[in-house]
């Protein structure tokens, strides 16, 4: 069995979520073409092979998050370009709602069967209804939940239409597909005209399908337990012991670990790798290289969860905390919002009691600041407090 430290664990795991030593580097993806910055965006997409979405905005969406954290400045319409335009992604439930390659799409025919089985969302949507919202889109085109109907039937924001559950359930079961979001609404359109010919086909059995999403799940974690690479697709963690071997992952020991495996290519980067390059930036709490609690917990020491829908009084670090990156660890947790072109850093919590965490973390805020366009930056509270002066003379 090979032998990981703990170090080159954490090392590998920053390089397969591509924030260590990445190309293009950050300063030049920040001069690059709007077109350039398109591929840019789309590398990183094939590399991740999943974003995860979120409806909650701070400074900008996850998604967006996702890419300045490895990229820094690139144009925010790029980015958005990189994801929706052309047939290069689809959304579909993978790690949660996520972006994903269009490639992939055969991977996910285990889910979509899985949901035909089932039968419905939440409710049986009456076969008619269904009738009327496959008519419409083959007639109109991609359409929102505004143009079949609207997403509520009058009462509560749960309280879905017949028509938004029908447009969900034809999603679930590979029917239509999202390939757009237009002011955060879903566009739907017939997965047969949207999805490239050779990719529609759901002839990929189970085994199969778990197969490729284990490698992966493998390909992003770089080094992982079974819980860390099945928690990438939300797959079961026999599927990772299943087709651990087929898909050439190498079994690990790293100390303080469960049993691990690692992919060929994290080896062949560590017996190659130069000397670090390192991101200092703030990450989304949905970003890949944190989104799942027990692993952040095992490489950086950092508990995370997202408070957004803690009540207020019990929140300790803030409704959208995020972490900052920083010579390859973690070392502070902010809370932003964004008050016209002021960045408001209203808790800030220190991880590391170093002088490099809050160069780092004053670092970090500057150069967010500057993408969403705020000229400025103000500091609320802190912890330990006796970090605050350090902090704001470091902005």
């Amino acid at each position: 069995m090979e032998q990981l430290s703990p170090d080159d664990a954490r090392r590998v795991a920053l390089w397969a979520s591509g924030l260590l030593s990445l190309e293009p580097t950050p300063a030049v993806a920040a001069r690059a073409s709007a077109r350039r910055q398109v591929d840019i965006v789309r590398g990183m997409l094939a590399t991740l092979g999943a974003v995860q979405l979120d409806t909650i905005s701070v400074l900008a969406r996850s998604h967006e998050l996702v890419a300045y954290a490895r990229y820094g400045a690139v144009r925010r319409t790029a980015i958005e370009d990189a994801y929706w335009g052309g047939d290069q992604a689809f959304e579909y439930w993978s790690h949660a709602a996520c972006i994903l390659p269009m490639e992939s799409w055969p991977a996910f025919s285990f889910r979509r069967r899985h949901y035909r089985a089932k039968g419905e969302r939440w409710h049986r949507v009456p076969h008619a209804e269904l009738d009327r919202l496959r008519s419409v889109i083959r007639e109109a085109g991609p359409v929102t939940t505004g143009d079949v109907g609207g997403a509520k039937r009058g009462g509560e924001w749960w309280d879905w239409s017949d028509a938004k559950i029908g447009l969900e359930w034809l999603l679930d079961v590979g029917e239509v597909v999202v390939t757009r979001r237009v002011g955060w609404r879903r566009t739907y359109d017939l997965a047969e005209r949207a999805i490239p010919a050779e990719l529609f086909h759901d002839d990929l059995d189970d085994d199969a399908c778990a197969a490729l999403l284990v490698a992966a799940g493998a390909r992003l974690m770089g080094v992982g337990t079974a819980g860390d690479i099945a928690d990438v697709h939300r797959l079961p963690k026999a599927a990772v012991a299943r087709h651990a071997h087929d898909v050439g992952l190498v079994p690990v020991s790293v100390p303080g670990w469960p049993a691990a495996w690692a992919t060929p290519e994290a080896f062949a980067w560590l017996a190659s790798a130069g000397r670090d390059r390192n991101r200092t930036t703030l990450l989304s709490p949905f970003d890949p290289l944190v989104w799942y609690r027990d692993r952040a917990e095992r490489i950086f020491g950092m508990r995370h969860r997202i408070e957004a829908y803690t009540p207020a009084h019990k929140r300790v670090h803030g409704s959208f905390a995020m972490p900052v990156l920083h010579r390859g660890r973690l070392v502070a947790r902010v809370d932003p919002k964004r008050e016209g072109r002021t960045l408001v850093a209203r808790r800030v919590t220190f991880e590391s009691m170093s002088a490099g965490a809050v160069d780092g973390t004053a670092r970090a805020l500057r150069e967010a600041a500057e993408w969403v366009g705020c000229d400025t930056v103000e500091v609320g509270e802190v912890n330990p407090p006796g970090m605050a002066p350090a902090l704001r003379s470091a902005l």
